[in-house]
């Protein structure tokens, strides 16, 4: 059950995770001002046939009960078919008591998981006759982020801030405007301005829906940008760097267009096109030949793709029971100079094991054809959340691989840290939840022609343990002490958010 961390001897805790907090989140500032909950529906919160029954006396599991009325209060912006579009059950419709609860429990998940309240309550109002009136209480989130944008260009940041020493020299800066939920209908609207060491102009355009039945949507985006230093090759399964202070030396333009279908509520599907134009510059090409491909110093392809993803877990952000499922097709090129097929798939599950105890598992894996690929097509392991712990300071490239995960987690604290408002604007209150985790790691990565790179084509260990603090606007950080089988070990940093 939540707490509140008031007594004196404590304030000296609560500075320091708010400052943490703070620094972690480039926007936190801004975040502080919106935010008041806690980032997860705990147990207490749930409705239960024993608290029914507490309420409105000794109902049968097996009543029936029949919708009468839904209402819906809090959503000063957000449009009633969102909420309803959400939630397994109609006016009208008659389901056994015990069957009722149930799916109670799963609106108020599926509405969390949409990422536009702070607050979900689903409950009971009144009940009478075997009718009953539901009422979805929402608290909404702040949706409109114009954000300074500074980040380290590091794959992690391990790598940024002890590798490079936190250099300044390496890092983009400019501004994010993020507008979620533009007309009501959840929609997305991002726009980037990056200066710095990367110079970036974006914008997307995320309409989940376009129809009436709410199935259909459409995303759309474009991005140009240059850069002044490229990762040319990997030796010894580090990264090579080229840098010239003085000129670009890789350009790129990228644009697609996609449409998307959800037929009800836990499956999405995804199918696009897109077109992808970039150059290097010669002397990228001199010091690999096979960074595109024959020798070339410019690509230019069309590619098209599909994806599919599936979520029944409690809380995507940071899931502790459940089930997802992500499964992706892509076709890059229609000729010999750019020529890919690529699947992956990915697929995890987490169970409760114990009070306040969870075990999960993930598994991912990809394979591209032909084996033959360029350079810039060889990246796999140590890229975006393709990664094992313990290896965050190598990368493997290759063309085919996975890894399985396996992790236990405990919470150890659920609290709200009081805070006055005349410190934080409106904020009386920051929401902290603790994990605390051990988790082992296996993976392989096949390359036909791996050269100096030996932890391609090997099996690969590493496992550890670790601290999750999880807070406000799905912000998580992590702190992972990591061993590998190369017998290395040390403490890694991660940080994860929607921004």
């Amino acid at each position: 059950m939540p707490i509140t961390i008031a007594t004196p001897y404590m304030q000296w805790m609560k500075r320091n995770i708010v400052f943490a907090v703070l620094v972690f989140t480039p926007y936190g500032v801004l975040l502080a001002q919106a935010t008041q909950t806690n980032p997860a529906t705990t147990a207490e919160d749930s409705l239960t046939l024993e608290s029914f029954r507490e309420q409105f006396g000794k109902v049968p599991e097996t009543a029936t009960i029949t919708i009468r009325d839904i209402l819906i209060s809090g959503n000063k912006k957000t449009n009633e078919k969102i909420i309803l579009r959400e939630i397994p059950f109609k006016e009208g419709e008659q389901y056994e008591l015990k069957d009722l609860v149930k799916k109670i429990e799963d609106a108020k998940r599926q509405l969390k998981n949409t990422v536009l309240f702070h607050e979900v309550e689903v409950e009971i109002k009144k009940f009478e006759d075997n009718h009953a009136d539901i009422l979805i209480a929402v608290k909404e989130r702040w949706y409109l982020f114009p954000i300074p944008y500074f980040k380290y260009i590091d794959r992690n940041l391990n790598e940024w801030l002890f590798q490079n020493n936190a250099s300044f020299k390496r890092v983009n800066y400019g501004l994010k405007v993020l507008y979620n939920n533009v007309t009501g209908y959840n929609d997305k609207l991002n726009l980037w301005l990056i200066n710095g060491y990367t110079k970036q102009v974006s914008i997307n355009y995320d309409r989940l829906y376009i129809d009436k039945k709410l199935k259909w949507g459409l995303n759309t985006a474009i991005a140009l940008g240059k850069n002044r230093e490229v990762n040319y090759n990997t030796v010894n399964n580090k990264q090579l760097f080229f840098k010239d202070t003085s000129n670009f030396v890789r350009s790129y333009f990228k644009t697609n267009a996609e449409i998307t279908y959800r037929r009800a509520i836990r499956t999405r599907h995804r199918i696009g096109v897109a077109y992808t134009d970039e150059r290097v510059s010669d002397t990228i090409v001199a010091l690999n030949p096979s960074y595109f491909k024959d020798g070339r110093n410019r690509i230019r392809f069309p590619e098209i793709y599909y994806s599919m993803s599936y979520f029944d877990v409690d809380y995507i952000p940071y899931p502790l029971q459940g089930y997802q499922a992500e499964g992706s097709f892509v076709k890059r090129g229609f000729n010999n100079i750019i020529n890919l097929w690529q699947l992956t798939a990915k697929g995890g599950g987490s169970w409760k094991i114990a009070k306040n105890t969870y075990f999960g598992t993930r598994i991912s894996g990809t394979v591209k054809f032909p084996f033959n690929q360029p350079y810039i097509h060889q990246r796999l392991f140590g890229y975006s959340d393709f990664f094992m712990q313990g290896y965050e300071y190598y990368v493997i490239d290759g063309v085919a691989g996975g890894y399985i995960k396996t992790i236990v987690t405990r919470e150890l604290f659920n609290f709200f840290i009081k805070y006055r408002k005349a410190k934080i604007g409106s904020v009386d209150r920051i929401p902290m939840r603790i994990f605390a985790k051990a988790y082992t790691n296996a993976g392989y990565i096949h390359h036909p022609n791996p050269g100096e790179n030996g932890l391609s084509n090997r099996m690969l260990y590493s496992g550890g343990v670790g601290l999750d603090l999880l807070t406000f606007y799905d912000f998580t950080f992590r702190l992972e002490w990591s061993f590998n089988q190369l017998g290395q070990n040390g403490l890694y940093l991660h940080r994860k958010s929607n921004f």
